[in-house]
Protein backbone atom coordinates (compact mmCIF):
# COMPACT_ATOMS: atom_id res chain seq x y z
CA UNK A 1 0.00 0.00 0.00
CA UNK A 2 2.81 2.41 0.91
CA UNK A 3 4.54 1.97 -2.46
CA UNK A 4 1.24 2.37 -4.34
CA UNK A 5 0.51 5.69 -2.61
CA UNK A 6 4.01 6.99 -3.30
CA UNK A 7 3.57 6.19 -6.99
CA UNK A 8 0.24 8.02 -7.01
CA UNK A 9 1.83 11.10 -5.40
CA UNK A 10 4.98 11.26 -7.53
CA UNK A 11 3.49 12.96 -10.61
CA UNK A 12 1.47 15.75 -8.87
CA UNK A 13 4.52 16.64 -6.74
CA UNK A 14 6.58 16.94 -9.92
CA UNK A 15 3.96 19.13 -11.62
CA UNK A 16 3.72 21.42 -8.56
CA UNK A 17 7.50 21.93 -8.64
CA UNK A 18 7.33 22.75 -12.35
CA UNK A 19 4.68 25.41 -11.65
CA UNK A 20 6.96 27.06 -9.09
CA UNK A 21 9.84 27.12 -11.56
CA UNK A 22 7.70 28.36 -14.48
CA UNK A 23 6.15 31.14 -12.35
CA UNK A 24 9.61 32.53 -11.61
CA UNK A 25 10.29 32.75 -15.37
CA UNK A 26 6.95 34.35 -16.31
CA UNK A 27 7.15 37.39 -18.60
CA UNK A 28 3.50 38.45 -18.38
CA UNK A 29 0.82 38.35 -15.69
CA UNK A 30 3.65 38.03 -13.16
CA UNK A 31 1.50 38.87 -10.14
CA UNK A 32 -1.10 36.29 -11.06
CA UNK A 33 1.61 33.70 -11.66
CA UNK A 34 3.13 34.40 -8.25
CA UNK A 35 -0.28 33.75 -6.66
CA UNK A 36 -0.48 30.39 -8.40
CA UNK A 37 3.10 29.69 -7.34
CA UNK A 38 2.23 30.26 -3.69
CA UNK A 39 -0.66 27.84 -3.85
CA UNK A 40 1.38 25.27 -5.77
CA UNK A 41 4.05 25.43 -3.04
CA UNK A 42 1.40 24.73 -0.40
CA UNK A 43 0.09 21.76 -2.36
CA UNK A 44 3.62 20.46 -2.90
CA UNK A 45 4.32 20.61 0.84
CA UNK A 46 1.07 18.81 1.66
CA UNK A 47 1.72 16.12 -0.95
CA UNK A 48 5.21 15.52 0.43
CA UNK A 49 3.71 15.23 3.89
CA UNK A 50 1.26 12.68 2.50
CA UNK A 51 4.14 10.74 0.93
CA UNK A 52 5.90 10.57 4.31
CA UNK A 53 2.69 9.25 5.90
CA UNK A 54 1.82 6.98 2.96
CA UNK A 55 1.49 3.90 5.19
CA UNK A 56 -1.37 5.62 7.05
CA UNK A 57 -3.35 6.90 4.07
CA UNK A 58 -6.67 5.29 3.16
CA UNK A 59 -6.24 4.37 -0.51
CA UNK A 60 -9.72 5.04 -1.92
CA UNK A 61 -10.01 8.79 -1.10
CA UNK A 62 -6.26 9.18 -1.73
CA UNK A 63 -6.67 8.08 -5.35
CA UNK A 64 -9.71 10.29 -5.95
CA UNK A 65 -8.27 13.42 -4.32
CA UNK A 66 -4.78 13.08 -5.80
CA UNK A 67 -6.18 12.47 -9.29
CA UNK A 68 -8.31 15.62 -9.08
CA UNK A 69 -5.38 17.60 -7.67
CA UNK A 70 -3.11 16.44 -10.48
CA UNK A 71 -5.62 17.59 -13.11
CA UNK A 72 -5.79 21.07 -11.55
CA UNK A 73 -2.01 21.29 -11.33
CA UNK A 74 -1.66 20.32 -15.00
CA UNK A 75 -4.05 23.13 -15.99
CA UNK A 76 -2.15 25.62 -13.82
CA UNK A 77 1.18 24.57 -15.34
CA UNK A 78 -0.16 25.02 -18.87
CA UNK A 79 -1.39 28.52 -18.01
CA UNK A 80 1.84 29.62 -16.34
CA UNK A 81 3.91 28.32 -19.25
CA UNK A 82 1.90 30.56 -21.58
CA UNK A 83 3.03 33.53 -19.51
CA UNK A 84 6.65 32.64 -20.15
CA UNK A 85 6.39 33.38 -23.87
CA UNK A 86 9.12 35.75 -25.08
CA UNK A 87 9.00 38.07 -28.05
CA UNK A 88 6.29 40.49 -29.15
CA UNK A 89 4.71 38.17 -31.74
CA UNK A 90 4.35 35.25 -29.32
CA UNK A 91 2.75 37.50 -26.72
CA UNK A 92 0.27 38.86 -29.23
CA UNK A 93 -0.86 35.41 -30.33
CA UNK A 94 -0.95 33.91 -26.80
CA UNK A 95 -4.54 34.35 -25.65
CA UNK A 96 -5.22 34.08 -21.91
CA UNK A 97 -8.87 34.52 -20.78
CA UNK A 98 -9.41 37.22 -18.19
CA UNK A 99 -10.89 34.87 -15.56
CA UNK A 100 -8.46 31.99 -16.08
CA UNK A 101 -6.18 32.89 -13.18
CA UNK A 102 -9.06 33.48 -10.79
CA UNK A 103 -10.66 30.15 -11.72
CA UNK A 104 -7.44 28.20 -11.27
CA UNK A 105 -6.66 29.96 -8.00
CA UNK A 106 -10.00 28.76 -6.61
CA UNK A 107 -9.41 25.22 -7.88
CA UNK A 108 -5.93 25.13 -6.32
CA UNK A 109 -7.36 26.37 -3.04
CA UNK A 110 -9.93 23.56 -3.16
CA UNK A 111 -7.14 21.06 -3.78
CA UNK A 112 -5.32 22.39 -0.72
CA UNK A 113 -8.48 21.79 1.31
CA UNK A 114 -8.93 18.28 -0.10
CA UNK A 115 -5.36 17.15 0.64
CA UNK A 116 -5.47 18.73 4.12
CA UNK A 117 -8.69 16.82 4.86
CA UNK A 118 -7.11 13.59 3.59
CA UNK A 119 -4.18 14.01 5.99
CA UNK A 120 -6.48 14.76 8.92
CA UNK A 121 -8.90 11.90 8.27
CA UNK A 122 -6.04 9.42 7.83
CA UNK A 123 -4.23 10.55 10.97
CA UNK A 124 -3.88 7.87 13.64
CA UNK A 125 -2.12 9.96 16.30
CA UNK A 126 -5.35 10.74 18.16
CA UNK A 127 -4.86 14.50 18.12
CA UNK A 128 -8.20 15.05 16.38
CA UNK A 129 -10.32 13.12 18.88
CA UNK A 130 -13.88 14.44 19.11
CA UNK A 131 -13.07 17.07 16.47
CA UNK A 132 -15.44 17.40 13.57
CA UNK A 133 -13.25 17.23 10.49
CA UNK A 134 -15.82 18.83 8.25
CA UNK A 135 -16.23 18.03 4.58
CA UNK A 136 -13.58 18.77 1.96
CA UNK A 137 -14.35 20.81 -1.16
CA UNK A 138 -14.46 17.58 -3.18
CA UNK A 139 -17.61 16.67 -1.20
CA UNK A 140 -19.61 19.47 -2.78
CA UNK A 141 -21.16 17.11 -5.31
CA UNK A 142 -21.32 13.96 -3.17
CA UNK A 143 -21.13 14.68 0.58
CA UNK A 144 -22.20 11.15 1.58
CA UNK A 145 -19.16 9.65 -0.12
CA UNK A 146 -16.80 11.72 2.04
CA UNK A 147 -18.76 10.78 5.17
CA UNK A 148 -18.34 7.11 4.21
CA UNK A 149 -14.61 7.68 3.62
CA UNK A 150 -14.28 9.24 7.04
CA UNK A 151 -16.02 6.36 8.82
CA UNK A 152 -14.05 3.70 6.93
CA UNK A 153 -10.80 5.53 7.69
CA UNK A 154 -11.72 5.35 11.39
CA UNK A 155 -12.38 1.62 10.98
CA UNK A 156 -8.84 1.23 9.68
CA UNK A 157 -7.00 3.56 12.09
CA UNK A 158 -9.21 4.27 15.12
CA UNK A 159 -9.31 2.73 18.58
CA UNK A 160 -11.68 -0.17 19.27
CA UNK A 161 -14.29 2.23 20.68
CA UNK A 162 -13.97 4.63 17.75
CA UNK A 163 -14.25 1.74 15.30
CA UNK A 164 -17.39 0.53 17.06
CA UNK A 165 -18.97 3.98 16.70
CA UNK A 166 -17.92 4.16 13.06
CA UNK A 167 -19.53 0.78 12.33
CA UNK A 168 -22.74 2.02 13.97
CA UNK A 169 -22.68 5.03 11.64
CA UNK A 170 -22.25 2.74 8.64
CA UNK A 171 -25.21 0.68 9.88
CA UNK A 172 -27.32 3.83 9.81
CA UNK A 173 -26.19 4.74 6.30
CA UNK A 174 -26.62 1.24 4.89
CA UNK A 175 -30.09 0.86 6.35
CA UNK A 176 -31.35 4.22 5.12
CA UNK A 177 -30.30 3.85 1.48
CA UNK A 178 -29.19 0.87 -0.61
CA UNK A 179 -26.94 3.09 -2.70
CA UNK A 180 -25.01 4.11 0.41
CA UNK A 181 -24.58 0.44 1.24
CA UNK A 182 -23.09 -0.26 -2.18
CA UNK A 183 -20.75 2.70 -1.77
CA UNK A 184 -19.53 1.31 1.55
CA UNK A 185 -18.72 -2.02 -0.13
CA UNK A 186 -17.07 -0.35 -3.14
CA UNK A 187 -14.97 1.93 -0.94
CA UNK A 188 -13.41 -0.98 0.95
CA UNK A 189 -15.55 -1.07 4.09
CA UNK A 190 -15.83 -4.87 4.37
CA UNK A 191 -12.28 -5.89 5.47
CA UNK A 192 -12.16 -3.52 8.47
CA UNK A 193 -15.69 -4.54 9.49
CA UNK A 194 -14.70 -8.21 9.51
CA UNK A 195 -11.59 -7.34 11.50
CA UNK A 196 -13.77 -5.47 14.01
CA UNK A 197 -16.09 -8.47 14.23
CA UNK A 198 -13.10 -10.62 15.22
CA UNK A 199 -11.41 -8.24 17.65
CA UNK A 200 -13.96 -5.93 19.26
CA UNK A 201 -15.95 -6.18 22.46
CA UNK A 202 -19.50 -7.58 22.09
CA UNK A 203 -21.00 -4.13 21.47
CA UNK A 204 -18.62 -3.46 18.59
CA UNK A 205 -19.12 -6.98 17.26
CA UNK A 206 -22.88 -6.45 17.18
CA UNK A 207 -22.47 -3.25 15.14
CA UNK A 208 -20.09 -4.96 12.74
CA UNK A 209 -22.40 -7.96 12.26
CA UNK A 210 -25.37 -5.66 11.61
CA UNK A 211 -23.41 -3.68 9.06
CA UNK A 212 -22.19 -6.78 7.21
CA UNK A 213 -25.69 -8.23 7.06
CA UNK A 214 -27.13 -4.98 5.73
CA UNK A 215 -24.37 -4.64 3.14
CA UNK A 216 -25.31 -7.95 1.48
CA UNK A 217 -27.57 -6.10 -0.91
CA UNK A 218 -27.04 -8.06 -4.11
CA UNK A 219 -24.89 -10.88 -5.52
CA UNK A 220 -21.97 -8.54 -6.28
CA UNK A 221 -21.85 -7.15 -2.75
CA UNK A 222 -22.23 -10.59 -1.15
CA UNK A 223 -19.47 -11.99 -3.34
CA UNK A 224 -17.10 -9.28 -2.12
CA UNK A 225 -18.06 -10.02 1.48
CA UNK A 226 -17.45 -13.75 1.02
CA UNK A 227 -14.15 -13.17 -0.78
CA UNK A 228 -13.01 -10.97 2.12
CA UNK A 229 -13.17 -14.01 4.40
CA UNK A 230 -16.58 -13.70 6.03
CA UNK A 231 -17.04 -17.48 6.29
CA UNK A 232 -14.14 -18.11 8.66
CA UNK A 233 -14.98 -15.07 10.80
CA UNK A 234 -18.63 -16.10 11.10
CA UNK A 235 -17.62 -19.65 12.01
CA UNK A 236 -15.35 -18.40 14.80
CA UNK A 237 -18.13 -16.25 16.27
CA UNK A 238 -20.75 -19.00 16.04
CA UNK A 239 -18.33 -21.38 17.74
CA UNK A 240 -17.25 -19.30 20.72
CA UNK A 241 -18.74 -15.80 20.62
CA UNK A 242 -21.24 -13.96 22.79
CA UNK A 243 -24.75 -15.28 22.15
CA UNK A 244 -26.19 -11.89 21.18
CA UNK A 245 -23.39 -11.48 18.66
CA UNK A 246 -23.97 -15.04 17.46
CA UNK A 247 -27.63 -14.34 16.79
CA UNK A 248 -26.71 -11.32 14.67
CA UNK A 249 -24.09 -13.33 12.79
CA UNK A 250 -26.70 -16.02 12.10
CA UNK A 251 -29.01 -13.30 10.81
CA UNK A 252 -26.21 -11.96 8.60
CA UNK A 253 -25.64 -15.46 7.20
CA UNK A 254 -29.34 -15.68 6.31
CA UNK A 255 -29.22 -12.29 4.56
CA UNK A 256 -26.15 -13.13 2.52
CA UNK A 257 -27.48 -16.55 1.54
CA UNK A 258 -30.85 -15.05 0.54
CA UNK A 259 -29.25 -12.51 -1.80
CA UNK A 260 -26.54 -14.77 -3.22
CA UNK A 261 -27.33 -18.52 -3.02
CA UNK A 262 -23.91 -19.41 -4.44
CA UNK A 263 -22.38 -18.55 -1.05
CA UNK A 264 -24.23 -21.47 0.58
CA UNK A 265 -21.43 -23.95 -0.11
CA UNK A 266 -18.80 -21.49 1.11
CA UNK A 267 -20.55 -21.27 4.47
CA UNK A 268 -20.97 -25.04 4.58
CA UNK A 269 -17.24 -25.51 4.01
CA UNK A 270 -16.57 -23.34 7.06
CA UNK A 271 -18.72 -25.60 9.30
CA UNK A 272 -21.38 -22.93 9.73
CA UNK A 273 -24.15 -25.52 9.21
CA UNK A 274 -22.73 -27.55 12.08
CA UNK A 275 -22.61 -24.59 14.46
CA UNK A 276 -26.12 -23.44 13.54
CA UNK A 277 -27.58 -26.90 14.17
CA UNK A 278 -25.76 -26.99 17.50
CA UNK A 279 -27.46 -23.74 18.50
CA UNK A 280 -30.79 -25.11 17.32
CA UNK A 281 -30.28 -28.29 19.37
CA UNK A 282 -29.28 -26.46 22.55
CA UNK A 283 -32.01 -27.06 25.18
CA UNK A 284 -34.14 -28.61 22.42
CA UNK A 285 -32.78 -32.17 22.39
CA UNK A 286 -30.68 -33.95 24.99
CA UNK A 287 -26.95 -34.54 24.71
CA UNK A 288 -26.52 -31.44 22.59
CA UNK A 289 -22.85 -31.31 23.57
CA UNK A 290 -22.28 -34.55 21.64
CA UNK A 291 -23.82 -33.23 18.43
CA UNK A 292 -21.95 -34.21 15.33
CA UNK A 293 -22.99 -34.38 11.71
CA UNK A 294 -23.01 -38.00 10.65
CA UNK A 295 -21.01 -38.64 7.52
CA UNK A 296 -22.52 -40.47 4.59
CA UNK A 297 -20.00 -43.30 5.03
CA UNK A 298 -20.92 -43.73 8.67
CA UNK A 299 -24.59 -43.82 7.74
CA UNK A 300 -24.10 -46.47 5.10
CA UNK A 301 -21.72 -48.50 7.26
CA UNK A 302 -24.12 -48.78 10.16
CA UNK A 303 -26.08 -51.90 9.37
CA UNK A 304 -26.49 -53.35 12.86
CA UNK A 305 -29.57 -51.35 13.72
CA UNK A 306 -27.78 -49.25 16.36
CA UNK A 307 -28.52 -45.95 14.63
CA UNK A 308 -32.31 -46.35 14.61
CA UNK A 309 -32.24 -47.40 18.28
CA UNK A 310 -30.12 -44.41 19.22
CA UNK A 311 -32.37 -42.05 17.30
CA UNK A 312 -35.40 -43.66 18.93
CA UNK A 313 -33.90 -42.92 22.35
CA UNK A 314 -33.26 -39.33 21.32
CA UNK A 315 -36.87 -38.96 20.20
CA UNK A 316 -38.22 -40.44 23.43
CA UNK A 317 -35.97 -38.28 25.60
CA UNK A 318 -36.64 -35.17 23.56
CA UNK A 319 -40.40 -35.59 23.65
CA UNK A 320 -40.14 -35.72 27.42
CA UNK A 321 -38.31 -32.40 27.34
CA UNK A 322 -40.86 -30.55 25.19
CA UNK A 323 -42.43 -28.92 28.17
CA UNK A 324 -39.01 -27.50 29.08
CA UNK A 325 -38.44 -25.68 25.81
CA UNK A 326 -38.46 -21.97 26.69
CA UNK A 327 -40.99 -19.72 25.09
CA UNK A 328 -39.09 -16.87 23.48
CA UNK A 329 -40.16 -13.34 22.63
CA UNK A 330 -42.38 -12.68 19.66
CA UNK A 331 -39.97 -11.88 16.85
CA UNK A 332 -40.62 -10.86 13.28
CA UNK A 333 -42.29 -13.60 11.26
CA UNK A 334 -41.69 -14.20 7.58
CA UNK A 335 -44.14 -12.28 5.46
CA UNK A 336 -44.17 -14.85 2.72
CA UNK A 337 -42.90 -18.28 1.84
CA UNK A 338 -39.80 -16.92 0.18
CA UNK A 339 -37.32 -14.09 0.57
CA UNK A 340 -35.94 -12.66 3.76
CA UNK A 341 -36.25 -9.69 6.07
CA UNK A 342 -33.99 -6.75 5.47
CA UNK A 343 -33.62 -5.87 9.15
CA UNK A 344 -31.75 -7.61 11.96
CA UNK A 345 -33.66 -9.19 14.87
CA UNK A 346 -35.64 -6.87 17.08
CA UNK A 347 -33.76 -5.79 20.15
CA UNK A 348 -30.53 -5.52 18.22
CA UNK A 349 -31.36 -2.71 15.85
CA UNK A 350 -33.54 0.26 16.54
CA UNK A 351 -36.50 1.12 14.27
CA UNK A 352 -35.75 3.09 11.17
CA UNK A 353 -36.23 6.55 12.68
CA UNK A 354 -34.56 5.95 16.03
CA UNK A 355 -31.09 6.91 17.20
CA UNK A 356 -28.55 4.68 15.53
CA UNK A 357 -25.92 5.15 18.21
CA UNK A 358 -27.93 3.57 21.00
CA UNK A 359 -26.07 0.44 22.10
CA UNK A 360 -27.15 -2.57 24.13
CA UNK A 361 -24.83 -3.44 27.00
CA UNK A 362 -24.63 -6.99 28.17
CA UNK A 363 -22.26 -9.34 29.96
CA UNK A 364 -19.83 -11.39 27.92
CA UNK A 365 -19.91 -14.79 29.52
CA UNK A 366 -16.54 -16.54 29.54
CA UNK A 367 -16.28 -19.44 27.17
CA UNK A 368 -15.14 -22.79 28.50
CA UNK A 369 -13.43 -25.80 26.99
CA UNK A 370 -15.46 -27.27 24.15
CA UNK A 371 -16.33 -30.89 23.83
CA UNK A 372 -14.23 -32.50 21.13
CA UNK A 373 -17.18 -34.01 19.31
CA UNK A 374 -19.21 -30.85 19.20
CA UNK A 375 -16.84 -28.31 17.73
CA UNK A 376 -18.73 -25.63 19.65
CA UNK A 377 -18.16 -23.90 22.94
CA UNK A 378 -21.34 -24.32 24.96
CA UNK A 379 -20.28 -23.64 28.52
CA UNK A 380 -22.15 -20.66 29.89
CA UNK A 381 -24.93 -20.67 27.29
CA UNK A 382 -27.41 -21.94 29.88
CA UNK A 383 -26.92 -18.71 31.83
CA UNK A 384 -28.18 -16.52 29.00
CA UNK A 385 -31.60 -14.94 29.44
CA UNK A 386 -34.57 -16.70 27.77
CA UNK A 387 -35.12 -13.88 25.29
CA UNK A 388 -31.54 -14.16 23.99
CA UNK A 389 -31.82 -17.96 23.73
CA UNK A 390 -35.09 -17.70 21.81
CA UNK A 391 -33.62 -15.10 19.48
CA UNK A 392 -30.59 -17.30 18.86
CA UNK A 393 -32.81 -20.24 17.94
CA UNK A 394 -34.89 -18.07 15.64
CA UNK A 395 -31.87 -16.72 13.79
CA UNK A 396 -30.27 -20.18 13.57
CA UNK A 397 -33.48 -21.56 12.04
CA UNK A 398 -33.67 -18.58 9.70
CA UNK A 399 -30.09 -19.09 8.55
CA UNK A 400 -30.62 -22.82 7.99
CA UNK A 401 -33.76 -22.02 6.00
CA UNK A 402 -31.87 -19.78 3.57
CA UNK A 403 -28.84 -22.06 3.39
CA UNK A 404 -30.82 -25.13 2.37
CA UNK A 405 -32.83 -23.45 -0.40
CA UNK A 406 -32.18 -25.54 -3.52
CA UNK A 407 -28.96 -27.03 -2.11
CA UNK A 408 -28.89 -30.82 -2.07
CA UNK A 409 -25.63 -31.11 -0.15
CA UNK A 410 -26.71 -28.86 2.69
CA UNK A 411 -30.16 -30.47 2.87
CA UNK A 412 -28.48 -33.87 3.18
CA UNK A 413 -26.17 -32.54 5.90
CA UNK A 414 -29.11 -31.11 7.83
CA UNK A 415 -31.22 -34.26 7.58
CA UNK A 416 -28.28 -36.41 8.71
CA UNK A 417 -27.96 -34.27 11.84
CA UNK A 418 -30.46 -33.68 14.63
CA UNK A 419 -31.92 -30.68 12.86
CA UNK A 420 -35.01 -32.55 11.64
CA UNK A 421 -35.87 -33.57 15.18
CA UNK A 422 -35.20 -30.03 16.40
CA UNK A 423 -37.51 -28.60 13.74
CA UNK A 424 -40.25 -31.03 14.79
CA UNK A 425 -39.99 -30.02 18.44
CA UNK A 426 -39.66 -26.31 17.75
CA UNK A 427 -42.56 -26.40 15.29
CA UNK A 428 -44.73 -27.29 18.28
CA UNK A 429 -43.06 -25.64 21.26
CA UNK A 430 -40.90 -22.87 19.84
CA UNK A 431 -41.65 -19.17 19.82
CA UNK A 432 -43.80 -17.80 17.01
CA UNK A 433 -40.76 -16.77 14.99
CA UNK A 434 -38.93 -20.04 15.55
CA UNK A 435 -42.01 -21.94 14.38
CA UNK A 436 -42.22 -19.88 11.20
CA UNK A 437 -38.57 -20.28 10.26
CA UNK A 438 -38.62 -23.99 11.12
CA UNK A 439 -41.60 -24.56 8.85
CA UNK A 440 -39.90 -22.64 6.04
CA UNK A 441 -36.73 -24.70 6.43
CA UNK A 442 -38.72 -27.94 6.32
CA UNK A 443 -40.55 -26.75 3.23
CA UNK A 444 -37.26 -26.11 1.41
CA UNK A 445 -35.79 -29.46 2.51
CA UNK A 446 -38.83 -31.39 1.31
CA UNK A 447 -38.80 -29.45 -1.97
CA UNK A 448 -35.23 -30.60 -2.59
CA UNK A 449 -36.10 -34.15 -1.45
CA UNK A 450 -38.97 -34.22 -3.94
CA UNK A 451 -36.45 -33.77 -6.76
CA UNK A 452 -33.91 -36.23 -5.33
CA UNK A 453 -35.09 -39.81 -4.67
CA UNK A 454 -31.94 -40.73 -2.70
CA UNK A 455 -32.46 -37.91 -0.21
CA UNK A 456 -36.16 -38.71 0.02
CA UNK A 457 -35.52 -42.38 0.75
CA UNK A 458 -32.72 -41.81 3.27
CA UNK A 459 -34.25 -38.92 5.21
CA UNK A 460 -38.01 -39.41 5.01
CA UNK A 461 -38.50 -43.16 5.15
CA UNK A 462 -41.53 -44.11 7.29
CA UNK A 463 -39.41 -45.95 9.88
CA UNK A 464 -37.15 -42.95 10.60
CA UNK A 465 -38.15 -41.54 14.04
CA UNK A 466 -37.11 -37.93 13.24
CA UNK A 467 -38.99 -37.95 9.94
CA UNK A 468 -42.05 -39.41 11.64
CA UNK A 469 -41.92 -36.68 14.30
CA UNK A 470 -41.74 -34.01 11.60
CA UNK A 471 -44.65 -35.43 9.63
CA UNK A 472 -46.80 -35.89 12.73
CA UNK A 473 -46.21 -32.31 13.83
CA UNK A 474 -46.96 -30.87 10.38
CA UNK A 475 -50.19 -32.89 10.24
CA UNK A 476 -51.18 -31.38 13.59
CA UNK A 477 -50.61 -27.89 12.22
CA UNK A 478 -52.69 -28.69 9.13
CA UNK A 479 -55.52 -30.20 11.18
CA UNK A 480 -55.67 -27.18 13.50
CA UNK A 481 -55.51 -24.76 10.57
CA UNK A 482 -55.06 -21.84 12.98
CA UNK A 483 -51.87 -20.17 11.78
CA UNK A 484 -51.71 -19.48 8.05
CA UNK A 485 -48.01 -18.64 8.27
CA UNK A 486 -47.38 -22.23 9.36
CA UNK A 487 -50.21 -23.81 7.39
CA UNK A 488 -48.94 -22.97 3.89
CA UNK A 489 -45.38 -24.32 4.27
CA UNK A 490 -46.65 -27.39 6.14
CA UNK A 491 -49.13 -28.21 3.35
CA UNK A 492 -46.39 -27.76 0.74
CA UNK A 493 -44.05 -29.99 2.75
CA UNK A 494 -46.60 -32.78 3.14
CA UNK A 495 -47.60 -32.50 -0.50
Amino acid sequence: MEDIVKQILARPIQVADLIVKAADEAQSFKQDCLELKTKAEKISALLRQAARASNELYERPTRRIVDDTEQVLEKALALVLKCGATGFIKRVFTIIPAGAFRKLAIQLENSIGDVSWLLRVSSSDGEHDDEYLGLPPIAANEPILCLIWEQIAILYKGTVEERSDASASLVSLARDNDRYGKLIVEEGGIPPLLKLLKEAKPEGQENAARAIGLLGLDPECVEQIVNAGAGSVFAKILKEGDMKVQSLVAWAVSELAAHYPKCQDHFAQNNIIRFLVSHLAFETVQEHSKYSITSKQAMSGNQGGAEPNQMHNVVVNSMAMRSQVPEGPKLNKPHSSSGSHHLPPKGNLQPAKSNQHHHHHHHHHPQGHHVSLSGTSIKGREFEDPATKAQMKAMAARALWQLCVGNLGICRTITESRALLCFAILLEKGSEDVQSYSSMALMEITAVAEQNPDLRRSSFKPTAPAAKAVVDQMLKVIQKAEDTDLLVPCIKSIG
